[in-house]
Formats: C-alpha cells, structure tokens, sequence
C-alpha cells in the first residue's frame, strides 16, 4: 500500500519524512490513538482518525486504542475553556465498552490492542511522577493555544490540567508508540509526547493529525461530551 494511503485526509504528519523512516524498520509499526471516553458514543469525527488506524492494520500494523481513564479524572482542557467534569468509575468503564464495540466496526479486531493508562500511570509514585515533570517547562506548556489564551485572560488554570499533555505523553512511551494519531486540536500534546518518549530513551513517534468535524453550530467541533 502507498504511504499516501495511510496519510490520507491528514492535516500534518510530523517531523517530515518521519512516517517514512518508521516505515523502513521492517517490522509492524505501533500505533496509537487515544479515546476520549467523557461521553457514551464514538462520532463522525472520531471515525476519521479510526480510519487511518485501519489504513495501517490494512498494512500490517498494529493499532493501540488507549482509554484515557486515568486521565478523565483529570480533565483535558484542549479547545475549551474550562476543565471537564470528573467521571465515576462506573461512568468512565460503561463508556470505554460502548465506545470499544462502536470503534471495533472500522478497526480489524485481529490487529488491534484495547488498553487502558491506568495500567502504568495508575501505579506511578511520587519520585516518578517529579521525574516526568522534568521534561517540560511551564513556559513550553504555555505555549498549548488554550493555556496560553486563558493566562492571557488571567482565567484559571489547574497544576493538574499541566500534567495532562505529561500523562499522554507518558501513554506513548508505556505502549512504545510509533506513530501517534490525533485531531488538529490535539498536536501539542502529540508533539510532547515525542520529548517524554526521546527523555525516556525512546525512538520519539511521529505524528499524524486529522481535521476536526464541527457540530451544527459551525463552530464548536463534533464532539460527544458537547452532546453536538
């Protein structure tokens, strides 16, 4: 399969000539995409980076769907500008399973890992948590569009929403990623998931972005926890 195959309706695939280089290893590549599970169902605006993920599978390739689980009790502010509510337990599991079965109808089964962050955040102390807030400074983290607009704004931001792109990242260096799929409002955290994996030892992914759906407002993207 041609790579422009896998890197259709892509917005950006970064670094240039990345995807290419991962491609010569000569084994299947890893990889990623993780789920927003804040809302029951998958959208249409899911199913376009669930379609570059089948594209890989297609060639040989592993995909890995991550349930942000530990991360939703975090609540990642990318493109709004407020925290999301924290999930129950019950909520954030009921979720990942309805969304898994609704994913599963675009990806190939055989050739995709269901994982939840729990699995490697969850048993993180404290030492190793300072140790991965090493890699990035508050002033990159400012650089997020959304961070930066609500400290312009001197609008409140939580220590614990710095530490999401942190968790992410570190999501991409427990599974190994290679390739890391994501919306366009999603790039900075995709893009510092390359320093963690390259500050942990790692290959750094590369990242491929897919264009946002908007809901019917025209404004605000599809998006289930927007109920649009």
């Amino acid at each position: 399969m041609p790579i422009d195959e896998l890197t259709r309706n892509a917005v950006d695939v970064l670094p240039a000539g990345g995807l290419e280089q991962k491609l010569k290893l000569g084994r299947p590549l890893r990889v990623k995409l993780g789920i927003d599970v804040t809302a029951p169902q998958a959208t249409l605006g899911n199913g376009i980076p669930l379609q570059r993920m089948r594209a890989f599978q297609d060639q040989g390739h592993t995909g890995i769907l991550i349930v942000g689980d530990y991360t939703a009790r975090v609540g990642d502010p990318s493109g709004r500008s407020k925290e999301r509510r924290v999930l129950s337990d019950a909520e954030i599991d009921g979720n990942a399973q309805r969304y898994f079965q609704q994913a599963l109808r675009i990806l190939d089964p055989e050739r995709t890992e269901l994982r939840f962050n729990s699995e490697w955040l969850a048993p993180l102390d404290f030492e190793q948590i300072l140790r991965l807030t090493r890699v990035i400074t508050v002033s990159r983290l400012l650089e997020r569009n959304d961070f930066a607009q609500r400290f312009a704004d001197n609008r409140p931001i939580s220590v614990s929403e710095f530490l999401y792109p942190l968790m992410q990242g570190y999501d991409s260096v427990a599974i190994q990623a290679d390739v890391e799929l994501g919306g366009t409002d999603q790039e900075y955290n995709l893009l510092a998931g390359r320093e963690i994996q390259q500050a942990y030892g790692q290959d750094p992914q590369v990242v491929l972005t897919t264009p946002l759906i908007n809901g019917p407002n025209g404004v605000q993207k599809m998006s289930g926890s927007l109920d649009n």
